[in-house]
């Protein structure tokens, strides 16, 4: 069943296939498993969100918070047909780590709507400006929204999909135990954490090859 398919997830990057129907729960089990399936999940995904400064945060997805969305969504949307099944998969299983990256959902959070609004419009191109660095290491910034353009001439998105890219020898490092900083290189927004916490790290390094 998918919810033992999460239970290896963690392992290593280079032991996990990419998620497919066969891996997930029906309508009906996933009704009997959820309760706790989403309360493991949502425990997982504490240990792989960094927020940077006040206002951005990224989420990180591995296979695990990615079956737990695509779950989510055909229970939401009473999905169980084979063929809109698949369609689902193919929106989010790009966002499963490929063992050479780290992929997230980045987040522009601001209460209120009308601030929001203008700080948006001040924001544009910041979704290129995230960047990671090993310890000893360059920047590494974000390839951003590859499936969609999510940003305007007048304003950015609140969510956008980033994807960073780490050679071999930054991958080695960080297995060794380097220490991993995230920022915001933005002319509105600069902000960064280093390094990032250790089990955040951690839950990150399971993602690589």
């Amino acid at each position: 069943m998918a919810f033992e398919l999460g239970v290896q997830y963690g392992h290593g990057a280079a032991l996990m296939r990419k998620l497919q129907a066969s891996d997930l729960m029906s309508l009906e089990e996933y009704h009997e498993a959820r309760p706790e399936f989403r309360e493991r999940v949502l425990a997982h995904k504490q240990d792989r969100q960094v927020a940077v400064g006040p206002n951005a945060t990224l989420y990180f997805e591995d296979q695990l918070t990615v079956q737990y969305q695509v779950q989510e969504m055909l229970r939401i949307e009473r999905i169980f047909e084979s063929e809109a099944i698949n369609e689902e998969l193919e929106v989010y299983v790009p966002l499963i780590p490929d063992g050479s990256n780290l992929k997230a959902t980045f987040m522009l959070e601001f209460p209120d709507p009308e601030e929001r609004r203008r700080e948006l419009m001040c924001l544009i191109g910041i979704e290129d400006k995230v960047y990671v660095q090993v310890s000893g290491f360059d920047r590494i910034y974000a390839i951003a929204d590859e499936d969609i353009e999510r940003e305007t001439d007048e304003k950015t998105s609140a969510v956008h999909f980033v994807r960073f890219e780490l050679a071999l020898i930054t991958r080695k490092e960080l297995k060794d135990g380097a220490e991993l900083r995230i920022g915001i290189d933005h002319r509105n927004y600069r902000h960064f954490v280093d390094p990032i916490a250790a089990v955040v790290r951690n839950s990150l390094v399971a993602d690589l090859d």
